[in-house]
C-alpha cells in the first residue's frame, strides 16, 4: 500500500471500491428518505428560529420598556 503510493516508477495502481447496479438504486431509495428528512428537519428548524427571534424581540422590547421606565423618573 505505501510502495504503491510512494512508488516513482511512473505506473500507477488504481483501485475501485466495486459497487454495481444494484447498490445505485438502493442509493437513490436511501437519498430520497434522507431528502424528506431534510425537509422536516428544515420546516422545525424555520419554526423553532421564527419562535427564538420573536421572543428575543419581546425580551428586548419589556428590558427597553423597563429602563425607559426607571429613566424617566423626573
Amino acid at each position: 500500500m505505501w510502495a504503491d503510493q510512494w512508488d516513482n516508477s511512473g505506473t500507477a495502481v488504481v483501485r475501485s471500491g466495486g459497487g454495481g447496479t444494484a447498490s445505485n438504486s438502493y442509493t437513490a431509495k436511501y437519498k430520497e428518505k434522507f431528502g424528506h428528512g431534510l425537509d422536516k428537519t428544515k420546516a422545525v428548524a424555520f419554526s423553532g428560529f421564527k419562535k427564538l427571534k420573536t421572543g428575543s424581540a419581546v425580551g428586548f422590547r419589556w428590558v427597553k420598556d423597563k429602563y425607559n421606565k426607571t429613566t424617566n423618573k423626573y
